[in-house]
């Protein structure tokens, strides 16, 4: 229709890669955690954090938005707005947080497995 360009977001990529280093996750990292195996490969998850003027820079589609701001524990509007800045700690992530500390409980209760017990049969 229209030549005109797409108003974009100039700090959506930093903020998108802050999330993503904070909580210690590559790329592909990332892409299991939003739980988006099936849709998002590491390469868009790299396109979404290129700069803006890089022309093989993308934006995510709004729902995977959403799942980076859950994630986070912050507003969607938190990351489209280039004039708000993520705080400076972000939220347990769920997902990491439940998977993390139920290992931890696991191995203290196990510890060392007694051997198991063979069944004689008759």
């Amino acid at each position: 229709m229209g030549s005109r360009k797409r108003p974009r977001v100039l700090r959506l990529h930093e903020k998108l890669r802050q999330i993503r280093e904070a909580y210690g996750l590559s790329q592909e990292g990332m892409v299991d955690r939003l739980g988006l195996t099936h849709e998002l490969k590491q390469s868009d998850v790299s396109a979404f954090e290129r700069e803006p003027d890089d022309k093989w820079s993308r934006e995510p589609a709004l729902p995977h938005l959403l799942r980076y701001a859950r994630m986070a524990g912050v507003n969607v509007e938190v990351l489209i707005d280039d004039e708000q800045e993520l705080p400076d700690k972000l939220t347990p992530d769920p997902m990491h947080g439940v998977v993390r500390r139920s290992l931890k409980k696991v191995v203290k209760k196990v510890g060392k497995r007694p051997a198991k017990k063979r069944r004689h049969s008759s």
